[in-house]
């Protein structure tokens, strides 16, 4: 598809989307340092790219957070002198780079990026947040992410995991916020998986990862001690997990995208392109609407001078009254 080829939509619809964008740096600070220097090209095309696709709420899975949640605001507010008002967000501190205080690859040092509660060299490098047009119901939100790993049912951690008493299961987040969109609440469910790679034959990333992305069925299944999240719901982020191709337990992916309570708008599209890696093109990203919503459109859109992953969105409509 051409990057803009179907940027447009009917105004009954609601755009919804997920981009695993670069807006992560090295050190705390350095993102809201970019933002106000408005010099860096990358930021720029990442702007510009939300600005023309026009997403009425977006996920972004790679931002790095900051208690006062002021890199968040200098990005929204980019995206206001860009033409596009993003006047509601939601972002909680995330796993990434809270220590667990067990030394988790045991490499017989503690305090590493490794040794986190997701990696991460610094707290918050990395996390999630929500940007969005429509107000979002802060106060209703769920937040999962300090759920042990070892809690979730049918658990894949290792029993002699040294951290297998204090590790979270979220790599960054699992978090269900509803949002106040033409008059209908919608839920959106987001989260950023862990990569099933760079370990050993213990393959504790992979299982990781396949729990990560299991944490979902298992909530909707009302088994996470948490009610199962309201219809209609969006669930999107970065599974980091293609169905078909690439390391790591796939059936877990398969098995989400086939739930009979999931759309999938785009089957065998690649939200990717790892040729670097010599991996080539993949589908990590995913926005998945359940399945009582109307799907009009989806597309993917490659910014290659924002990076190698690219941005999906969906768009649905919701019915008149509320159903119930």
């Amino acid at each position: 598809m051409a990057a803009w080829a179907a940027a447009a939509r009917a105004d009954e619809t609601l755009r919804i989307a997920t981009w695993h964008a670069d807006l992560s740096r090295d050190g705390p600070g350095l993102l809201l340092r970019d933002l106000l220097a408005d010099d860096d090209p990358a930021l720029a095309a990442i702007v510009a790219a939300l600005a023309r696709v026009r997403p009425d709420a977006v996920l972004l899975t790679d931002i790095d957070y900051d208690r006062g949640g002021a890199a968040l605001d200098a990005f929204a507010k980019r995206m206001r002198t860009a033409g596009l008002d993003y006047p509601h967000h939601f972002q909680v501190r995330p796993n990434t780079g809270r220590d667990t205080g067990a030394d988790v690859n045991r490499d017989g040092r503690l305090g590493t990026a490794r040794d986190a509660q997701g990696w991460g060299r610094f707290a918050g490098e990395g996390g999630l947040a929500l940007l969005s047009r429509w107000p979002v119901a802060a106060d209703a939100a769920v937040d999962v992410s300090d759920m042990l790993w070892r809690d979730l049912p049918d658990t894949l951690i290792a029993a002699n995991d040294p951290a297998h008493d204090v590790q979270r299961l979220s790599t960054s987040a699992h978090w269900a916020v509803p949002v106040e969109m033409r008059g209908r609440r919608v839920t959106l469910m987001a989260f950023h998986a862990t990569p099933p790679v760079f370990d050993g034959p213990e393959d504790r990333n992979g299982r990781r990862n396949a729990d990560e992305i299991r944490l979902w069925q298992a909530w909707l299944n009302g088994a996470l001690g948490h009610p199962s999240p309201a219809l209609p719901f969006v669930l999107m982020g970065n599974a980091n997990l293609d169905p078909l191709r690439g390391e790591g337990r796939r059936a877990a992916i398969r098995d989400l995208l086939a739930d009979p309570r999931l759309v999938d708008p785009l089957p065998g599209r690649a939200t990717v392109d790892w040729s670097r890696l010599d991996l080539g093109a993949m589908r990590v990203s995913y926005v998945l609407a359940s399945a009582d919503l109307s799907v009009r459109d989806a597309g993917v859109v490659e910014v290659p001078e924002a990076g190698e992953h690219r941005l999906v969105w969906v768009d649905v409509a919701l019915s008149d009254e509320p159903e119930g």
